[in-house]
């Protein structure tokens, strides 16, 4: 699971029950469960077990299903040296605008920005209370903005997550009181998504 997969189920589960209805949901809900132990929320960041479920029940017509899903959440501008995607879903531009009005998180996606470091770095880089630090890594991890970049082992020998920023750079466009969000993404995020993965693969 991604950051990027934990950052479009917040609006994809929104989307979902839009389009296909309440006794469709609860079909697929109910498969899901038989099927992996999961609910619709859990499948959203393990999507090729709901891209099996759908298929169970579509056909082929999945794939348009999916891509009619991801296109709600967002847009992807591949260039030749980077990939840009762009966010004007409601949810999840409230989500990365709220992150970066609040000071401290702002701080934290910047430091974070090309550089993982373990959490107490995080914190004492970003000159941040312990206790309110670790609640905002916490709670930008939660909303899928930082993701885990490997370990470093401390000298008792415990493993500790290093994080980084899901994406490394970022744009934000207002026209009309519309806001999109366009974040520039590394290629590990692009590569481990499986929403990106099974929803672009037709």
């Amino acid at each position: 699971m991604t950051g990027l997969d934990r950052l479009f189920a917040k609006s994809l589960d929104v989307i979902i029950r839009e389009n296909l209805g309440s006794r469709t949901v609860q079909k697929i809900e109910n498969r899901l469960f038989e099927k992996f132990g999961i609910t619709l929320t859990e499948s959203l960041e393990q999507f090729q077990k709901l891209d099996s479920v759908l298929r169970e029940y579509f056909g082929a017509a999945a794939d348009g299903l999916e891509q009619k899903f991801l296109k709600s959440v967002c847009t992807i501008n591949p260039t030749d040296r980077e990939t840009w995607l762009v966010i004007d879903n409601p949810v999840l531009t409230s989500i990365i605008l709220g992150s970066f009005g609040d000071d401290d998180k702002k701080k934290i996606l910047s430091a974070l920005n090309g550089h993982p470091l373990i959490v107490s770095q995080i914190i004492d880089l970003c000159s941040i209370a312990q206790t309110s630090g670790y609640r905002k890594v916490n709670s930008l991890i939660d909303d899928g903005l930082l993701v885990p970049s490997g370990y470093i082992t401390t000298n008792d020998g415990k493993k500790v997550s290093k994080y980084r920023s899901v994406f490394d750079n970022i744009k934000i466009d207002i026209v009309k009181n519309k806001i999109t969000v366009s974040l520039r993404l590394a290629k590990d995020d692009l590569s481990t998504s499986t929403v990106l993965a099974v929803c672009t693969q037709a």
